[in-house]
């Protein structure tokens, strides 16, 4: 007897990253009933408007994340949360960081307790490490493309290297992992945090430092798969979501052995 579909709900599912995990589990249906909510019907000024997949009126919510009453009454009812929406901008100001990404996270695990879903994937971000290809080498050669500085093969920061994040929203990715994490052992909400790479709607990356940090369309979507089905069993685990190349500086064997990419 085939077992019903995993109510997943998408938070920011019309965002780049959302609306393309969606169209990708939506492609599964006898997996998945998809849901999801944002602040918008439309997609965000990150998309290609035209390629962005709308959801069934019935399946969708109007929910900002800084209001805790629309997120909990959104998420009622799903099994799993795919919690990508956020402001996603380095150069946001920190009042708009701590309303969507602190507060708004926040909100989302609040709701994940009171409703009973104990599983969550966390959309978090390379920058929380953007501090070492900013300032130690020899990251800041491949940022600055002094590429004749570089050894082969590149050390790879680790979910185990410290957190070096440069601004609000990259502090705000910690500080989401943080909660994760006391969510995660207080109430049993089985967590994998992704450290997402540069995902554009161009789907493309030119030069090394570009490539070292990008994450293409098909991948998110797999990987952003590969870490829900991760947390079918208790877990809180942080991975890095990149596409591979030869100046990775990111380790990707981790994510490989947890995730099974």
């Amino acid at each position: 007897m085939q077992e019903a579909p995993i109510k997943v709900h998408i938070t920011g599912v019309y965002g780049l990253i959302g609306n393309l995990v969606y169209q990708h589990l939506i492609s599964k249906e006898a997996k998945y009933e998809v849901y999801g909510s944002g602040r918008r019907t439309i997609g965000s000024e990150r998309t290609h408007r035209d390629t962005v997949v709308a959801l069934p009126e019935e399946r969708f919510k109007i929910a900002d994340l800084s209001d805790a009453s629309a997120v909990s009454a959104a998420l009622a009812g799903a099994d799993a949360v795919l919690h990508i929406g956020a402001v996603p901008d380095p150069g946001a100001s920190f009042d708009d960081v701590m309303s969507s990404n602190v507060r708004g996270t926040y909100n989302v695990l609040e709701a994940c307790r009171e409703s009973g879903i104990k599983r969550l994937v966390y959309a978090s971000s390379i920058m929380v490490n953007w501090g070492y290809a900013k300032y130690q080498e020899p990251y800041l050669s491949l940022q600055e493309g002094r590429m004749e500085d570089l050894p082969s093969p590149m050390p790879l920061i680790t979910r185990h290297d410290p957190p070096r994040p440069t601004e609000p929203y990259s502090a705000s990715k910690v500080w989401g992992e943080g909660i994760c994490r006391t969510y995660s052992d207080a109430h049993e909400i089985s967590t994998v945090c992704l450290r997402i790479g540069w995902v554009n709607r161009e789907n493309e990356a030119q030069g090394p430092f570009s490539k070292s940090i990008w994450c293409s369309h098909k991948d998110i979507a797999h990987i952003i798969e590969r870490a829900l089905a991760a947390t079918e069993q208790q877990t809180y685990d942080i991975c890095y979501a990149v596409t591979d190349h030869e100046y990775r500086w990111v380790d990707l064997d981790h994510t490989r052995d947890s995730l099974g990419i």
